[in-house]
């Protein structure tokens, strides 16, 4: 049983607490969702319970973590560096689940995961393979490995729809406790029993953890009604104590009214009036102290505060793409996709789809190479690998100012910050310090204050957390420019996406 006692997680860079004097136990049967907004720590707790040589660089914790023997199985959220320069092969190589499983083992272990089995022995640099092979690649050696404990962080990232169902089976028949952190809304109702929820309250300055054993949408209706309850009662008690004060402060004016114009000749009626005045003073200190008792308006962490302004429209017979592609290949000549043809007119909200490996990325990168350069629109792009398209020992102010000193630009981008969340301290952070949702964030507001009315985004949802996907996608649902985008995210899919397109080897088609 993996056991963690009094565990206090602080930053280095900027001593901010993530965790404090958390206890927890994982047991047998538990799937465990580990949710919380971007840069709460999540990645970090993981990180330390399977290894605390990962996370010493940046942060120092106290506490007691018990394994007691257990093997863990870790998924990280990325592949580092050195991982991505090597051949698929050689990274396989490193793993002894892999040398010490047979080609029976292995070719299940693909067929499962929906990838050919040569995968596991290509000579293509991990870094070169779509979002998704990298999560199947990673998972199949993982599994090949058969931990007694199962740590993954962001395991659906990337994952196309029928390996995401396949990833829901896994998660609740693998026979293992399971601790994970997703952004897919769907996979967390479909597999979570446990939640342990994350949070830093008062910009930042207030670790609060909970545990639940409940699944995700129980757990989110019943913290929305509690929240709401604690709502309205505080405001019941502040509209009481209100009309308690004004009552009080009518009957203390009066009495001093009487006690300034009473005659001389009735001292005893002055006496009455003071001893009156005394005990409204009493009154008036007794209702002090039992204000201080009053129900406290819930703590939330509203991570996302703004929006597209209202007047950002595109005409609807406005072209925007007139896509016409006999062939896609990758960057080593592979063809990855044939006939592609792609029509987008005005304010549509397209959204592709399909198998991991088809090319979806590299097509998207093709589109944003396009209509980037146009100059009757307003493009912008948000890659699924940041660092595409963001020089990351930029720090956020610099990033949306465009290295602007400004002042004005400066002031409004430090409000869109604080908007979102982001602490002063964070603010001179440099991007590679953020996590990936913060980073998210920031491709956000860009295309906030660029006025951008056409959106190229790649896994827009990715890197939210799951509470902040509703607010996300309701953002651009209701965003009047266009938006072409790629996305395995159901409720993405079915919320934001007027028309889908799935594609294959043979083009796209629609859905």
């Amino acid at each position: 049983m993996l056991q963690i006692k009094e565990l206090t997680i602080t930053m280095k860079k900027d001593l901010r607490t993530l965790l404090q004097n958390f206890s927890f136990s994982l047991n047998p049967g538990d799937k465990i969702a580990l949710i919380g907004e971007e840069g709460d720590g999540k990645s970090t707790l993981l990180k330390l319970l399977y290894n605390e040589a990962l996370v010493e660089e940046y942060a120092e914790w106290q506490g007691m973590v018990q394994r007691d023997g257990m093997l863990l199985g870790y998924l990280s959220q990325e592949v580092g560096p050195r991982e991505a320069a090597l051949t698929g092969y050689e990274f396989c190589c490193e793993n002894p689940a892999f040398l010490e499983s047979g080609p029976g083992e292995l070719a299940a272990a693909a067929a499962s995961l929906r990838f050919p089995v040569e995968l596991f022995y290509t000579d293509r640099r991990l870094g070169t393979l779509s979002g998704g092979e990298k999560v199947k690649l990673r998972m199949a050696l993982l599994t090949l490995g058969r931990p007694d404990v199962y740590l993954l962080d962001e395991p659906s990232n990337d994952l196309d729809v029928e390996t995401l169902e396949w990833l829901e089976k896994f998660i609740n028949g693998c026979g293992r406790p399971v601790l994970y952190i997703s952004h897919d809304e769907t996979l967390l109702e479909n597999t979570a029993n446990c939640i342990l929820h994350l949070e830093q309250l008062r910009r930042k300055t207030l670790p609060r953890w909970t545990f639940a054993r409940m699944s995700y949408r129980q757990y989110v209706e019943e913290r929305l009604n509690r929240f709401q309850k604690q709502e309205q009662l505080a405001k019941k008690e502040r509209d009481e104590d209100r009309k308690r004060q004004e009552k009080l402060r009518r009957i203390e004016q009066r009495v001093q009214h009487e006690l300034d114009t009473i005659s001389r000749a009735n001292p005893g009626g002055g006496r009455l009036l003071k001893k009156k005045m005394k005990s409204v003073k009493s009154m008036e200190h007794r209702f002090d102290r039992e204000r201080e008792d009053m129900t406290e308006f819930p703590d939330t962490e509203e991570a996302i505060l703004a929006g597209f302004q209202e007047d950002i429209v595109l005409p609807a017979g406005k072209p925007v793409l007139d896509l016409r592609l006999p062939a896609l290949t990758a960057g080593d000549g592979t063809l990855l996709a044939e006939n592609l043809e792609l029509c987008i007119r005005g304010p549509e909200h397209i959204c592709i789809t399909g198998k991991n490996g088809v090319g979806k990325t590299t097509l998207l990168r093709k589109i944003a190479g396009e209509l980037l350069g146009r100059q009757d629109l307003r493009a912008a792009y948000m890659p699924q690998d940041y660092g595409e398209a963001v020089d990351q020992s930029q720090t956020p102010v610099e990033f949306l100012t465009g290295g602007s000193g400004e002042k004005g630009k400066l002031t409004q981008a430090k409000t869109f910050l604080g908007s979102m969340k982001y602490t002063p301290e964070e603010c001179g952070h440099s991007i590679a310090q953020l996590s990936g949702g913060q980073k998210a964030k920031l491709f956000l507001l860009k295309m906030i204050l660029s006025g951008s009315n056409v959106l190229i985004l790649d896994e827009p949802t990715r890197n939210f957390s799951p509470l902040s996907g509703p607010v996300i996608r309701e953002i651009l649902q209701g965003f009047g420019g266009c938006i072409i985008s790629v996305s395995h995210d159901r409720k993405y899919i079915g919320q934001v996406g007027d028309s889908i397109y799935e594609m294959t080897r043979e083009g796209l088609r629609r859905v």
